[in-house]
């Protein structure tokens, strides 16, 4: 076995794939050695602040309405553990242990930063916490995205309880916005794993409806240039390589149904949508969300407000928006898969057309109930108002960033739900198509769905548990299929899937 990675904070560089690491795959992390001198001098403009007597929020000051009455250098370190205690009153279910990683990460980050004033040694102790699985319970309810003063105050209550804090470390702890920064940057590690297999589905289906694939000309996207539109275009073209449809009048029909000559339109737009968040997202893993900030320059502390996350609070309200009709058009798809008067196909495509075989017809319910649940997850929150009266009139905006975050990952949720179903019913429709030749990608993706769901015979039931496929998602292996044209071996022209699925079609019907 090699060594074991490490992350190594600097407080400027950390990206979205070591978050995910250090959050789900427990890599450990380092302080770097300018990161640690950094802190050590801005710790020094907070005690020499303190020294002068310097009037700073939260430090020789109260907090909120208490803002006016002086902290005295007595009551240092009771203040500073009081203002941990008193906002640890988070409410709702525990935050998953990744989720609460990913916070802690953050936190060290932000602190590496230097800006914060907090000691090294806080920072290394929330590094042993990382590094020794340490995980404080963390409830999901209580931040309204103006610092994530309440579920910070549970992280640091319980994590700290032996911990002496210094001067303005209480406010540095619970002052960051690092819980909704780590739930967005999950959900939109996941946002992005569903759109890879949202295309996937869509490549699938296409195949099933014998669609007219001139959709996916490249013209389409020279004469449109989103580099969404682009993109879905390659994946689309890889997944179908060598499908038998790229042959003049293989088609059944001149024009498809919109929601399947669309597809690089509407999951273009999300793919847009997407890097705009993701952008948003590398500032703000890196940026100062604490108020007051440290100015070593200036030898001071100053009052900011860069607790408000709305750059990232409405990219993911837009991210939920352009999410909601990919998987409306996602459970459509799957719908005319399943009637007969637009596939071509047996009702419900069952084994043999005109019986009573009600076959995969429920399927279109699931993906109602769950297009619908998801759809309505969609309302943006980052304009949501609060009441002026709180703090005498000083908390007054709220971006809701906690929540915005906490529902792409409910939507992406729901949306891999949806996708597994569409998988299993544009393989059950491929199969009873049975084309003389399927893409690379296509062949594969039927042949990893079979693996996990066999062919709905003539009188089964549909089938009731769809784990396996949910979990061939979530793996992330549909993001390979589609990630680059595949290649025939040794120069020859592959029908991976042709005959295979021809035959498996005609076995099932004579089975019945």
């Amino acid at each position: 076995m090699g060594d074991a990675v490490t992350l190594v904070l600097r407080g400027d560089d950390l990206g979205l794939a070591g978050l995910v690491r250090v959050a789900r795959e427990a890599e450990r992390v380092e302080l770097h050695a300018d990161a640690v001198a950094r802190m050590r001098a801005t710790h020094g403009v907070v005690e020499r602040a303190l020294e002068r007597e310097d009037a700073v929020y939260g430090l020789t000051t109260g907090v909120g309405a208490a803002k006016r009455y002086r902290v005295e250098p007595d009551e240092q370190r009771h203040f500073n553990r009081m203002m941990v205690l008193s906002c640890a009153v988070g409410q709702g279910a525990d935050a998953p242990e990744e989720v609460v990683r990913g916070t802690l990460l953050l936190l060290v980050n932000g602190f590496a930063r230097g800006t914060a004033g907090v000691r090294p040694e806080l920072a290394q102790r929330l590094v042993e916490a990382l590094n020794q699985g340490a995980h404080p319970r963390v409830r999901m309810l209580g931040s309204v995205g103006m610092a994530d003063l309440i579920p910070l105050g549970d992280l640091a209550a319980e994590l700290l309880e032996d911990f002496p804090l210094a001067p303005k470390e209480g406010l540095s702890l619970i002052s960051s916005s690092a819980f909704s920064t780590a739930l967005a940057a999950l959900a939109l590690a996941d946002y992005e794993r569903l759109l890879d297999a949202v295309d996937a589905a869509a490549a699938l289906d296409l195949e099933a409806f014998a669609a007219n694939l001139t959709m996916l000309h490249p013209a389409v996207a020279e004469t449109r240039p989103y580099a969404g539109i682009a993109l879905t275009l390659d994946r689309l073209r890889a997944l179908l390589r060598e499908s038998g449809l790229w042959q003049r009048g293989a088609a059944r029909a001149l024009q498809d149904p919109l929601t399947f000559r669309c597809v690089p339109q509407v999951h273009g737009a999300a793919r847009d949508t997407l890097a705009f968040a993701q952008r948003q997202l590398a500032i703000e893993l890196n940026a100062s969300q604490e108020n007051p900030i440290v100015l070593p320059d200036e030898d001071r502390l100053i009052s900011v407000g860069n607790s408000d996350t709305l750059p990232l609070a409405a990219s993911l309200d837009f991210l939920r928006i352009a999410l909601a009709p990919v998987l409306t058009s996602a459970a459509e798809r799957l719908d005319k898969l399943l009637e007969a008067p637009f596939s071509g196909l047996p009702q419900n495509l069952a084994a043999h057309a005109g019986g009573v075989d009600i076959a995969l017809s429920e399927l279109a319910v699931l993906a109602q109930a769950l297009t619908a649940e998801a759809r309505l997850l969609a309302q943006p929150v980052s304009f949501e108002v609060t009441t002026s009266s709180r703090d005498q009139g000083l908390t007054d905006r709220m971006t809701m960033a906690p929540l915005a975050a906490r529902r792409v990952g409910q939507m992406v949720e729901l949306g891999e739900r949806l996708v597994a179903a569409e998988l299993v019913v544009a393989a059950q429709a491929l199969e009873l198509r049975a084309p003389a030749a399927t893409g690379l990608g296509t062949a594969r993706l039927h042949a990893l769905v079979r693996e996990r769901v066999p062919f709905t015979g003539d009188g089964a039931p549909p089938p009731r548990e769809l784990d396996g496929v949910l979990e061939l998602i979530r793996s992330g292996a549909l993001s390979e299929l589609g990630a680059e044209p595949a290649k025939p071996q040794d120069g020859r022209v592959l029908e991976p899937a042709g005959n295979s699925l021809t035959a498996r079609a005609a076995g099932a019907r004579a089975r019945g």
